[in-house]
Formats: C-alpha cells, sequence, structure tokens
C-alpha cells in the first residue's frame, strides 16, 4: 500500500469513528428553529406575534409587526416559529400563505430584499416567472414580485430580520402600501420588522410610519433560570453522561451575565463540548466552559464588529489606540476619543470623512447598544459641570485592531 492508501485509510477510520461527546450537535446550532416544547421562556412573546398575524390564517391582512431585543433574546426563533405554525395551520385549513424570511445583514438593498423574496416564494412551473439574480430594474422585479403573491398566494409573511442593516427603508413603504397602492389584487402582505435598536423607528419617516401602523414588541433578556432551562432542553446534543454537572449551571451563569443572551449561552456550551472532543477528553467540564466563554466571546466580537461601517471602526479603533497607549487606564472621554478619531480620519490612505464630535459620539453610543463598547457617565464639579460619557472596550485593544485591520481600508493602520 503506498502513501496516498494509507492515508486514505486513515481518513476511513476518521469518518467511520463515533463521536464521544455529540449525539445530536445540531440542537446546538443557533439557526435551529426547535420544537415549542424546546421554546423556553418566551410564552407571552409568542402569543404577541401569534395574536398580530391571527387573521392571516384566514386569508386576512395580519398586523405588522416590531419586534426589539438584544441579541439573543429570541428575536428571530419566536418570528420563524410563529409563522411556520400559522403557514402549517392555515394551509390545512385551505389558505394560501406564503412566508419568507430575510437576513438584511446579508442583503442590505431594496433591489436585492425583493429579488429574494421573489425568489423565496415563487413556484416558476407554475407561476411561469423568471427571478435572474441580475439584469432588471427594481421596478420589474417587483412587478414579478407581485404577480408572484397574486398567482400562489392568499396572504404572505415576510420575516426582514435585522432591518436597520437595509441601506434604506423603501421596501417597508411598498410592501406596507402593496394593496392600498393597487399592486397586489388579491395577497395580503403582512411584515414582521425584527432590530436589535430600540430606536429603530426613529428613522422611519412619516409615510412609513403611516402605512406601517404596526404593534411593536420588546423582547427582555433571558435570566440565568431560563438560560439553564434552555440548555436542559438541548443537553440530549451531547451523548449520556458527557457532561459534568457544574456545566450548564456555569454556562448559565456565563451568558447571564452577557445581558441573557441564549446565542451566548448555546455557543458556549457547543464550543466546550468541541473542546473535550479535541483533548480526547471523557467529560465536557467546568475548565472547558471557561475556556469556551473566552473563545465565544472573541467570535461573538469579531462578528459583530466585522459587519459595522467604515465611520463606527474609526471610531472604535480611536478608542481601542487610546486603551492601547494608557493601559493604565480603562475609560476615555467622548473628547479624548474624538481628537485621536480625528488623527485616524485625517490618513488619506482612509479616504473618509472626519465626522463632527456629536455624529462620532452618536456612532459609540450605537456600539454601547450592540455590547461592542461600555460607557459610564460622570458628573463634573465646578468649572467642569455637567454629564460627561466615558466609553470603555469589552474586549483586549489588540483583539480589537486585529479584526479592524481585515478591512482592506484600514489594514495600512497596522503597519503604522
Amino acid at each position: 500500500m503506498d502513501d496516498g492508501d494509507s492515508k486514505n485509510g486513515s481518513l476511513n477510520d476518521f469518518w467511520g469513528s463515533e463521536d464521544p461527546i455529540f449525539d445530536r450537535k445540531e440542537l446546538l446550532d443557533i439557526d435551529l428553529v426547535p420544537t415549542e416544547e424546546r421554546i423556553i421562556g418566551r410564552d407571552s412573546e409568542i402569543e404577541n406575534v401569534a395574536s398580530s398575524i391571527h387573521p392571516a390564517i384566514k386569508g386576512q391582512s395580519p398586523r405588522n409587526t416590531l419586534i426589539y431585543g438584544k441579541t439573543g433574546t429570541g428575536k428571530s426563533l419566536v418570528a420563524k416559529h410563529v409563522t411556520r405554525s400559522a403557514q402549517n395551520y392555515a394551509l390545512e385549513n385551505g389558505t394560501k400563505m406564503g412566508r419568507a424570511y430575510i437576513d438584511c445583514t446579508q442583503t442590505k438593498t431594496e433591489t436585492r430584499v425583493v429579488i429574494n423574496l421573489a425568489r423565496a416564494l415563487n413556484e416558476p412551473e407554475k407561476t411561469g416567472i423568471s427571478i435572474p439574480v441580475t439584469g432588471l430594474s427594481t421596478d420589474v422585479y417587483y412587478e414579478r414580485f407581485w404577480s408572484i403573491l397574486d398567482q400562489l398566494y392568499d396572504v404572505a409573511i415576510i420575516i426582514l430580520d435585522e432591518i436597520d442593516k437595509l441601506q434604506n427603508n423603501e421596501i417597508l413603504m411598498q410592501l406596507s402600501r402593496a394593496g392600498e397602492a393597487g399592486k397586489l389584487d388579491s395577497c395580503k402582505v403582512g411584515i414582521i420588522a425584527i432590530s436589535n435598536k430600540i430606536s429603530f423607528k426613529e428613522s422611519l419617516d412619516e409615510r412609513i410610519l403611516s402605512s406601517l401602523q404596526d404593534r411593536e414588541f420588546i423582547f427582555p433578556p433571558y435570566d440565568a433560570n431560563q438560560l439553564r432551562e434552555i440548555m436542559y432542553n438541548r443537553d440530549d446534543a451531547f451523548k449520556d453522561g458527557v457532561i459534568s454537572d457544574d456545566v450548564i449551571p456555569l454556562s448559565a451563569a456565563f451568558a447571564a451575565q452577557e445581558h441573557g443572551d441564549a446565542r451566548k449561552a448555546l455557543d458556549i456550551l457547543r464550543n466546550a463540548g468541541e473542546l473535550a472532543k479535541d483533548e480526547g477528553a471523557d467529560k465536557v467540564t467546568e475548565d472547558h466552559v471557561r475556556n469556551a466563554r473566552e473563545k465565544a466571546n472573541i467570535d461573538r466580537f469579531s462578528q459583530l464588529l466585522e459587519g459595522q461601517p467604515t465611520q463606527i471602526k474609526a471610531s472604535v479603533y480611536a478608542l481601542s489606540v487610546l486603551a492601547e497607549q494608557h493601559s493604565e487606564r480603562e475609560e476615555f472621554a467622548t473628547r479624548e476619543i474624538y481628537e485621536m478619531y480625528q488623527n485616524i480620519t485625517s490618513d488619506s490612505a482612509l479616504g473618509i470623512e472626519t465626522l463632527s464630535q456629536r455624529r462620532m459620539s452618536d456612532k459609540l453610543d450605537e456600539q454601547v447598544f450592540l455590547d461592542i463598547l461600555g460607557q459610564v457617565e460622570r458628573v463634573g464639579r465646578g468649572y467642569s459641570s455637567g454629564v460627561t460619557n466615558y466609553y470603555y472596550l469589552l474586549e483586549d485593544p489588540a483583539v480589537v485592531q486585529a479584526v479592524i485591520h481585515n478591512d482592506s481600508r484600514f489594514s495600512e493602520l497596522e503597519k503604522n
């Protein structure tokens, strides 16, 4: 047997081996929409969203709905679960209901949203309509989309997740006024818009607010008890007896400290199992959880920061440079950060505008809400009386800079 055969044989042994840690690892996947008995601590939220779209099961117009809450509070999970359940019930009772989900972090333009909605809801063998990925004007894509809805459905529910990431909100106007404007003859459309930003609605103009006539729900963070129950309801992801008794309580405690983020809890639990497997351990232990938490923090932070606009990266980068230069301090005033931000944005290689201090401060406040930064307020005395905002990093400056340097516009800063 030559060397290639030997390696292939070794791989065959690997493929055929049994996983010593995980049994149903998919139960820990963030995007999994589990059965209802596995959805913990969101009974009232499920009921509220179901109430909004209830008319849809009879082919009537559902209420448009805005859902707010921090990352990992079950917003997308509940929206997907309720709409899937409604669709199944409606179809069994003679109502043709369509449902589509759009992740606006990946689909940011109006045209791309319409294309993806049309492709998701189309059945070309029935409609005779094609939806090419490029080549048509936005108006033509809309025309084909409306035709698909009228031909195939009595009602359609559209979930726009992380809607604040869209470049503009015109899609909300088009969807909410389609019937009134005569774009649709028979199909009714309902929107479920999801945002991490409670202030999202303030960005909408009066025309959209008037046509939406929405209901709003805020999803609170999970507490430690709910997080424990969520994980105990998915502990069959692991082999029997593999998890030490303290693994789930510790994972829940860590996630509760991070504002009740269920995504973080499942991330920690899955990563702990993977670390144990990589080490060849027989059990997942407390040490694996602690190491997994550190890994999850860095992974989550990287995902959050990498997707931010250039101006936000410049603002956060300025804070990271200050934190690096003044390691004895943790918090920095807006004025200090702005001075460093001005130095960074004046670099012609970046090619970005220098915002005013107020606008840069607004960018920092957005990152506080997303848990990329922390913030404290201090009241001065005497000549410095008044409230001053101080910001601090929630991750090591080196990690922050490494993530931002992945953006080609900032790569030159790494060399300076």
